[in-house]
């Protein structure tokens, strides 16, 4: 019966796995995007906690700050875990010793984001402070420290080449600094609401940032100009991904996940997601992974691309296309 077998498909998103991470809640969570098979998460009872995706127990409990821990991600290798906390302090796990192997101090108020450089020993962190703070590893200490954000820097994010350095404020603002130079390249117009993600093209000099004003901005980092706006959603952008070839935008909020492209912008697809505090996006072998939070539980949630257009209908190669990125040669080296 042609009814019965539509009933048996499985669903396009599914809940894999709902499980408490922590003794009380839990402020932050990172899917590994190497190898979409680990994440890591903190919470208010002060740890950090590693997880493989799929299984329900801890792989690593990380202990050592004195705070909640309100911001966490791995290194590009997954080797490493930096996480800040409520107090402004950041520190960094070795996870094979699975012991704190620095403990930096310098911002004056709770460290809400924070974002591993694509290579070499350094990282970004933003605070309620309102700067954004490059950390050298190797140093062991702070080497710039950038203001100009009139509320704190909720994200950061480093561009592919390892030039530049974006943050976003809850001010709405989206500031790009050249790492080298160390100064202030673009203030771009304002989202009207706190920029919540920031997702740099694989390939292409295109940035998109979503904010809780409900709008994905796409824009081109040559001339620096917006050059596309997708929304209004019903509610706030909570994370966002490209797919790995660049075709598409994954985007998601409280209850949607949206496939976008742009120029001219248009939504491919929408699948309904009951995800609602989602935390954190990563793609696997053509399907999406969402990392959600909600008070001491987290969430991780399936969505299957193969059915989700366009890449269902086989006029796009799928989400997994498209090889990996080119990571240009550093100069001097």
């Amino acid at each position: 019966e042609p009814a019965a077998a539509v009933e048996m498909a499985p669903k396009r998103a599914y809940r894999l796995q709902e499980f408490a991470a922590h003794t009380s809640a839990v402020n932050c969570l990172k899917i590994g995007r190497k190898s979409s098979g680990v994440m890591v998460t903190g919470g208010d009872d002060k740890k950090v906690n590693m997880w493989a995706i799929g299984k329900p127990h801890a792989i690593l409990s990380l202990s050592g700050h004195q705070s909640p821990v309100e911001c966490v991600t791995f290194d590009q290798a997954e080797e490493v875990v930096v996480a800040g906390a409520a107090g402004g302090t950041l520190k960094l796990w070795d996870l094979e010793e699975a012991k704190v192997v620095r403990t930096l101090t310098g911002h004056r108020s709770n460290c809400i984001s924070v974002d591993f450089h694509p290579f070499g020993e350094f990282f970004a962190s933003g605070s309620l402070d309102t700067n954004l703070k490059i950390w050298d590893v190797r140093r062991k200490g702070c080497i710039h420290t950038y203001k100009g954000h009139d509320r704190g820097v909720g994200v950061c994010k480093f561009s592919p080449d390892g030039k530049w350095v974006l943050s976003g404020g809850q001010d709405g603002r989206i500031k790009l600094w050249d790492l080298t130079a160390g100064k202030l390249l673009k203030e771009l117009p304002c989202h009207d609401g706190p920029v919540t993600c920031i997702e740099f093209h694989p390939n292409e000099l295109l940035v998109a940032t979503g904010s809780a004003d409900r709008s994905v901005k796409f824009w081109d980092l040559e001339t620096l100009d917006l050059v596309d706006t997708a929304g209004p959603e019903s509610t706030g952008v909570r994370s966002m991904i490209f797919t790995p070839d660049g075709s598409t935008l994954l985007s998601g909020t409280a209850e949607f996940l949206k496939v976008w492209k742009w120029e001219p912008n248009r939504c491919c697809d929408t699948v309904d997601v009951s995800w609602s505090k989602l935390a954190d996006l990563s793609m696997h072998e053509g399907k999406l992974l969402g990392g959600s939070i909600h008070n001491s539980f987290v969430g991780i949630w399936v969505v299957d691309l193969t059915r989700v257009e366009p890449f269902h209908s086989g006029s796009e190669r799928g989400p997994g296309g498209g090889g990996s990125r080119e990571v240009p040669e550093r100069s001097g080296t």
